[in-house]
């Protein structure tokens, strides 16, 4: 009889599948949101958490690097792509692109940190998990 994978050893998907499926996710969101409220809003904080959680839970464990460096620079792209395209929906129509790349980081530094977080807290779990299950080998 095989033993159950646990949730924390479930994820099987390679690391730039992951990353590509986080930011399309994440655009399609943003274009959504700004459809309905002309600016990023809660809704897409809420989006933002819960798409770092689920590319952390299902990322292969070689790949974790990929996923653990995704929150920062997912979010910076999306500011920076919004700072080009669609300057109000994160700044101040008259600020200039740095202003509005900064801007946008703070207005949305909480979603940022909590995604991050989650990332590294699922990480961490998952690779502690693998340890205890014996497929990964300690080097003491």
């Amino acid at each position: 009889m095989t033993q159950k994978r646990t949730l924390w050893e479930e994820g099987r998907k390679p690391g730039r599948q992951v990353v590509t499926l986080a930011a399309v996710v994440t655009f399609g969101v943003v274009a959504l949101d700004l459809l309905l409220t002309d600016e990023l809003s809660l809704f897409y904080d809420l989006a933002f958490v819960v798409v770092c959680l689920a590319a952390a839970l299902s990322v292969r464990p070689r790949d974790f690097f990929a996923v653990g460096v995704l929150p920062p620079l997912l979010m910076l792209a999306v500011v920076l792509v919004l700072g080009v395209v669609a300057r109000g929906a994160v700044a101040d129509e008259v600020d200039g692109l740095v202003q509005a790349v900064v801007s946008g980081l703070a207005h949305h530094a909480g979603a940022l940190v909590a995604g991050y977080a989650l990332v590294l807290g699922v990480l961490a779990l998952r690779q502690l998990a693998a340890r205890n299950s014996g497929r990964i080998r300690t080097l003491a």
